[in-house]
């Protein structure tokens, strides 16, 4: 009998070698509730949490950024006409369902995601009436092409409503809810402060979703993050936007992108303090950090949980014209399978790296020079990076050493362009990605089964 160490265990136990990523505790924002009820989307789930609700005591400001993908999925229009009528704000909710994705349903699907919104917004009180719009934006995730048992759910959302709470264990239990091929629940929470208001400490939490069929922009990857800081909508698209840019769509596990792929925030202002008025404000540009590196540490989980992946790996991309030019070069790199093949078999095959970048489309003219390129790994330890590629020459590197760097989890690939100096202006970007395994194959051959 096969035993598979990397696939989602089917007693629904976290894996020894993922629990550290999972939370014990949390600082949450204020006026936030979350809970994971199980409603059985998929026949075969007997007992595990597979809806999720997040809502606010109060109205939100609200954001998200949606997949590429030009076949979209019944929750993504729905959501997306949601925060159109709203003009972003108002929202109190968000029900995701994992199991069944309510992709490629035709009317029924886009009813059926419609069904779920006003559901919710019932359980508001008072309730909000038709023809108002919705007040809760919604997400599905799991098998494209099914309907959804979408009585199950309706049935699940009164519980899912009452048994809303603040507490850590109902996080939890929401992030477990969006789960399909995790292996583990993706959930983080922070605090921080902004300049206007030093003495007030807001809070940030999010969840995410995604171990398959995860590549910009973006993939079959979920994020809900909510914040009590009091930020308008004006303000917190671009915000949003920003981050995603440098976090959910800098990711890559496999190259495909899903139609499904939503990353949401809610701004309820529960924390107080002063309005985020300016995207020109100390505050607007300290929070835009703080969301990043947020929607960063985020996303990387996801490539760690990558579908049958035994390496987290980072390409850092140096020495470009813009930044548009550096993340194409990362992005590149990250979307190679021969790349992500040759670092599961822990082989220092740097020429694959370099080919990578060479075929990058779209960079300005001069951007690749094979002569002024220059290729490194950076081992995890804190030992010196080890020279692959200087200046376009090889450098003929300790293939024992190479190998002794491979055999961690984690790796840095460093690509210096040389088009432009660091000191001169020369932009960066960065791309996580994880390997190909055998166990990737095996994940996706029985993923309907």
């Amino acid at each position: 009998m096969q035993v598979r160490h990397m696939s989602a265990p089917i007693d629904g136990a976290v894996p020894l070698a993922k629990q550290k990523y999972v939370p014990e505790s949390g600082s949450y924002p204020k006026g936030f509730l979350a809970s994971g009820t199980h409603v059985g989307v998929k026949a075969s789930n007997k007992k595990f949490p597979d809806l999720a609700m997040i809502a606010s005591e109060t109205p939100c400001s609200a954001a998200a950024v949606f997949t590429k993908n030009k076949v979209q999925a019944a929750p993504v229009t729905v959501s997306q006409e949601i925060l159109r009528n709203r003009s972003s704000q108002g929202i109190r909710a968000i029900v995701i369902n994992s199991g069944c994705a309510n992709a490629v349903t035709g009317k029924r699907g886009t009813e059926d995601a419609i069904a779920m919104t006003r559901a919710v917004d019932k359980c508001f009180s008072p309730p909000t009436a038709e023809p108002e719009p919705s007040r809760t934006l919604v997400m599905s995730t799991g098998v494209i092409g099914q309907h959804l048992p979408i009585e199950r759910i309706l049935s699940g959302i009164p519980t899912a409503h009452s048994t809303l709470s603040s507490a850590h264990t109902s996080w939890l239990d929401a992030a477990r809810a969006i789960c399909t091929t995790d292996t583990f629940p993706k959930l983080l929470s922070r605090s921080f402060t902004l300049p206007s208001s030093p003495n007030v400490t807001y809070a940030l939490a999010g969840m995410t979703k995604g171990a398959g069929m995860i590549h910009p922009n973006m993939a079959t990857l979920l994020g809900i993050i909510a914040t009590d800081a009091p930020i308008p909508p004006g303000a917190l698209s671009p915000l949003l936007t920003h981050a995603v840019d440098r976090s959910f769509n800098a990711i890559s596990i496999d190259g495909d992108t899903s139609t499904n792929d939503t990353v949401a925030i809610l701004a309820n202002g529960a924390g107080g303090g002063l309005p985020m008025t300016r995207t020109s404000s100390d505050d607007y540009e300290v929070f835009r950090d703080i969301l990043t590196a947020f929607a960063q540490d985020l996303s990387q989980l996801v490539v760690r949980d990558g579908e049958g992946a035994t390496k987290f790996v980072r390409v850092h991309v140096t020495g470009a014209p813009c930044f548009d030019d550096a993340k194409r070069v990362a992005a590149s790199v990250a979307r190679s399978p021969l790349v992500k093949t040759a670092l599961y078999g822990k082989d220092a095959n740097w020429g694959r790296i370099l080919c990578a970048v060479g075929y990058t489309d779209g960079v300005s003219p001069g951007a690749l020079q094979l002569e002024r390129m220059s290729v490194s790994f950076l081992p995890p330890d804190g030992t010196p990076p080890l020279a692959l590629l200087w200046r376009g020459e090889p450098q003929n590197p300790d293939e024992r050493r190479a190998a002794q760097i491979l055999a961690h989890e984690d790796l840095e690939i460093c690509v210096d362009l040389g088009a432009v100096a660091t000191a001169d202006g020369g932009a960066e970007a960065s791309y996580w990605f994880c390997d190909f395994s055998h166990e990737y194959v095996t994940i996706n051959a029985d993923y309907r089964t």
